[in-house]
C-alpha cells in the first residue's frame, strides 16, 4: 500500500466500490453514504436507527466501549476509503456521522424521541455549518493518510461536542 497518496478510483462510490473492501463498507455506513441526496443526513439517520436497536442489548459501559472501538475502526476505514476514492474528505464517508451521533445519543440517554430529535437537528446543523471547533478540525486535518482520516472523524466529533454543549446549556437553564 503506498504511503498516504490516493490511488486512482471512482470519485463517486458505487455499491461495487463499497463492497470491494471492508473499510469501504464501514466508511460508507453500510450503504447510507451512497445516498445521492444528503449522505451525511442519511448516515446520521442510520446511526439513530442502529443505536435505538442496539441500546437495549448493551449496558452503558458496553455501549461506550463499542463507540470507542467504532471510532478507531472509522479512523482506519476513513483513511483507506478517502485514499482509494482520491478525495480528501468525501461526503459519502458517513461513519464519522455514525460514531459522533452514537456518542451524542449515548450521553443524552435516557432522552425520549423529542430529545433525540433535537439532538439530531442540532448535530446536523453543527456538522453542516462547520464553525468554531468544527471549522478548526476541518481546516487543520485535511489531506490523505492517517492525519486526514483522523480529520474526517474529528470534525464530526467536534460537531457532537457543540451539540452536547447546547443540550447541556438548555438543560441547565
Amino acid at each position: 500500500m503506498p504511503s498516504g497518496k490516493p490511488t486512482a478510483a471512482p470519485r463517486r462510490p458505487s455499491a461495487r466500490f463499497m463492497l470491494g473492501h471492508p473499510a469501504h463498507l464501514v466508511a460508507l455506513g453500510f450503504g447510507a453514504g451512497l445516498s445521492p441526496v444528503a449522505p451525511g443526513t442519511a448516515g446520521t439517520l442510520w446511526a439513530w436507527l442502529a443505536f435505538v436497536l442496539m441500546a437495549p442489548w448493551f449496558s452503558p459501559l458496553q455501549m461506550g466501549l463499542l463507540i470507542a472501538a467504532a471510532a478507531l475502526l472509522g479512523w482506519w476505514a476513513a483513511t483507506l476509503t478517502a485514499k482509494n476514492m482520491g478525495v480528501a474528505d468525501p461526503g459519502s464517508i458517513v461513519w464519522d456521522e455514525v460514531v459522533a451521533f452514537w456518542l451524542i445519543l449515548w450521553l443524552i440517554t435516557p432522552a425520549g424521541l423529542w430529545g433525540q430529535l433535537v439532538a439530531f437537528v442540532l448535530f446536523r446543523f453543527f456538522d453542516a455549518v462547520k464553525f468554531g471547533p468544527t471549522a478548526w478540525a476541518d481546516k487543520h486535518f485535511k489531506g490523505f493518510g492517517w492525519r486526514g482520516g483522523f480529520g474526517i472523524m474529528l470534525d464530526d466529533l467536534a460537531a457532537a461536542f457543540c451539540t452536547l454543549l447546547v443540550i447541556a446549556a438548555w438543560r441547565f437553564w
